[in-house]
């Protein structure tokens, strides 16, 4: 990969990454409920989907998978009722005083590593950035050798930037109604993320 193709391959990560979706949407919901610290851990997961995406997306499963209709059908409906769901809960406890979650560092990590899985962006940017970007006349695993770290570097700093934003939000506004706000604003984020998957087109084969 030259330097002129990896600066763009960055460039498309860093929007990719910083674009607001579901995974920014947790990361500020448990930085505002959890503080930055234990909040870190669900960077960790989404960092282990990142890894596996990239790690599938070399090897085609992620085309595979968008390429066959009942396999996506069937995830986009788990994925949808799962962000729907948990934006109804996030709402209806938007009311509850802001405190520090006693939930284990595990529940964190699988709720942001199952958040990050079934993100309806996901598929479609990993795609979009291999069939980009990938040059097919250079070993792929030379090129994974520059892609990987720099997709989890870029996709480190993003989502940790989220989680301080939401831990400086919950700092500032923990016993303000502004608060209660910004949690049902994160809850509706969710719904909507969900209902927007749910109601995405099915890919066909060509």
């Amino acid at each position: 990969m030259s330097f002129e193709a990896w600066t763009v391959f960055a460039l498309f990560w860093v929007v990719f990454v910083t674009t607001p979706g579901p995974n920014a949407v947790n990361c500020i919901q448990n930085g505002m409920t959890l503080g930055f610290r234990r909040a870190f851990v669900g960077v960790l997961g989404i960092l282990t989907q990142a890894t596996c995406f990239l790690v599938l997306s070399a090897l085609g499963v992620t085309a595979l998978i968008a390429a066959s209709p009942t396999a996506f059908f069937v995830a986009k409906l788990v994925g949808a009722g799962f962000l729907i769901w948990n934006g109804i809960r996030t709402w209806m406890r938007a009311r509850q005083p802001a405190r520090l979650d006693p939930k284990p560092s595990s529940h964190i990590y699988l709720h942001a590593l199952a958040v990050a899985t079934i993100n309806p962006k996901s598929v479609a940017g990993y795609l979009a950035a291999f069939s980009a970007f990938v040059q097919p006349d250079v070993p792929i695993w030379d090129q994974m050798l520059i892609i990987v770290p720099t997709a989890l570097t870029i996709t480190t700093l993003s989502y940790s930037g989220f989680t301080l934003l939401g831990a400086l939000m919950g700092r500032s506004a923990l016993v303000a109604v502004f608060n209660v706000w910004v949690r049902r604003v994160l809850a509706l984020c969710f719904i909507v993320y969900g209902l927007l998957l749910g109601f995405s087109a099915t890919p066909t084969k060509g």
